[in-house]
């Protein structure tokens, strides 16, 4: 594999991986921007407080498009680091959700993107990781302390079950793990102040008021 082909394939990744679902879709259905209201966040958890239709398309959407870009690189290329190469596709599908250039490199946290990227790769970590999720976001009621805790078991499961067959391939999910933490660093701040949100909830100071609405 030439080093323009694989250029081809991580940017192939990203810009798959950088198309806002949740904000196109909002911003078709209702013309309002989501990034004004609520965390501010283009992904499925914040789409959902504007509708809960809505956030599951976003959901499946952002998972989609990082299994679309790992499903075409491994049709493209069928090499002897072919499973290299699909694990750094997901890397850039997720930095691209993470980063998109359409809205500035501001973009949502990467964890539907994410499940759906690995969904090929490390089938039963994510399965796992899915089950994890659902436990923590119910019995807690933080979406944001289920994302967390998946993205830091994702590397120390993918490695106790043998999901990955090189070592760099097991450095780049740790690679998406940090990325992903990083993204939730306001969430882990708020979490410690006891001031997250949770389930159904609004999140506070967040929503613009319409001018002359009394709140009190």
């Amino acid at each position: 594999m030439t080093a323009f082909s694989y250029l081809g394939i991580a940017a192939a990744s990203y810009l798959m991986g950088s198309i806002p679902f949740g904000y196109l879709l909002v911003r078709f259905v209702t013309g309002e921007d989501v990034r004004s209201s609520g965390s501010g966040n283009i992904g499925a958890a914040n789409v959902a407080r504007k509708s809960p239709v809505l956030g599951v398309a976003t959901l499946l959407l952002d998972a989609a498009k990082g299994l679309a870009a790992v499903f075409f690189t491994s049709l493209v290329f069928s090499g002897m680091h072919r499973h290299l190469v699909m694990t750094t596709a997901a890397l850039f599908a997720v930095a691209g959700h993470l980063f998109p250039i359409w809205l500035k490199f501001r973009g949502g946290k990467g964890v539907a993107t994410s499940f759906g990227a690995f969904a090929m790769l490390t089938p039963k970590t994510i399965l796992c990781l899915v089950g994890l999720f659902l436990l923590l976001a119910v019995a807690f009621r933080y979406v944001s302390l289920g994302s967390i805790a998946v993205a830091a078991a994702f590397p120390l499961l993918a490695w106790a079950l043998g999901e990955y067959r090189e070592p760099l391939e097991l450095a780049i999910i740790a690679v998406v793990s940090v990325l992903v933490i990083w993204r939730h660093r306001q969430n882990i701040g708020r979490l410690a102040a006891g001031t997250e949100s949770k389930l159904g909830e609004r999140p506070e100071g967040t929503f613009r008021e319409k001018p002359g609405v009394d709140r009190r």
